[in-house]
């Protein structure tokens, strides 16, 4: 009961900051990367040419682990040498000193358990219309696939992307499952590990934009962008990709929470 009324607490969103690194931002970066790099090593394998130096875009990857976060912070900050701005699930926004530093650093609050998430969009799009990255995992949660490949997505990422005319560059990552399981919380550091990360070119999104899509076309469009991350995803791993994304409703699995725990119970 407690942690469900944390949950649908009122979240405050960022305030949109001059600078796109500003100091506080600077200063947890410092200390963060010092700790990511006892955990395990970030390595950016190729496309830092992708991606524009300047100006807003959507950053979107798979999902393998909670550490995927921190991995591509890093990544944005140290190798991208970008200001990091993450849609995050809004729970953790509700913890002491952790909440504050969070919004302090540009990140958005997401409210679970299916609250209308105006504010928190409305904020992506302030982020994003000042020229700002967002980085979005598409498939909404952490994969359910057995094999960790990438699953089928959602639409709020490009329904994000068409409604700013932002582009939507897609990202592979692996190797933080190495250091946590999947929907795992305990993690072996590994300082020699490598989470190795590979970003595409942009997602040609034409087709879609500049018009009133049906449910049908965004998720076309949807699948578009994951087939992409999906390709990516194979090539940072060195494996052939499974033919289809995996769908956790043809499996009869719900697609919020730890499903793993909710099996449990």
């Amino acid at each position: 009961m407690v942690s469900q009324k944390r949950a649908n607490r009122e979240l405050k969103m960022p305030v949109l900051k001059k600078s796109d690194r500003p100091f506080g931002m600077q200063l947890v970066a410092r200390v963060l990367g010092m700790v990511m790099r006892l955990l395990f090593n970030v390595k950016l394998v190729r496309g830092k040419e992708n991606v524009p130096k300047t100006g807003a875009y959507i950053l979107a990857g798979n999902h393998v682990t909670y550490l995927d976060a921190l991995a591509v912070a890093y990544m944005t900050f140290f190798k991208l040498k970008r200001g990091p701005h993450f849609l995050a699930k809004g729970p953790l926004f509700n913890v002491p000193i952790l909440g504050p530093i969070l919004r302090g650093c540009g990140q958005i609050p997401v409210y679970r358990n299916g609250r209308v998430n105006s504010e928190p969009m409305d904020a992506a799009k302030m982020f994003l219309e000042d020229g700002r990255v967002i980085t979005i995992f598409p498939e909404g949660t952490l994969t359910r696939d057995p094999e960790g490949w990438p699953m089928k997505g959602r639409p709020g990422t490009v329904r994000l992307a068409l409604d700013m005319n932002v582009p939507i560059i897609p990202m592979g990552q692996w190797g933080t499952e190495a250091i946590m399981p999947t929907y795992g919380k305990k993690f072996l550091p590994q300082p020699w590990h490598s989470c190795r990360i590979v970003i595409g070119e942009e997602v040609n999104l034409d087709k879609y934009r500049g018009r009133k899509l049906t449910n049908a076309e965004l998720l076309e469009a949807t699948d578009l962008v994951m087939q992409e991350i999906l390709k990516l995803t194979a090539e940072v791993r060195g494996e052939k990709a499974p033919a289809q994304l995996y769908d956790p409703r043809a499996e009869g699995q719900s697609t919020k929470g730890n499903f793993k725990k909710e099996a449990k119970q």
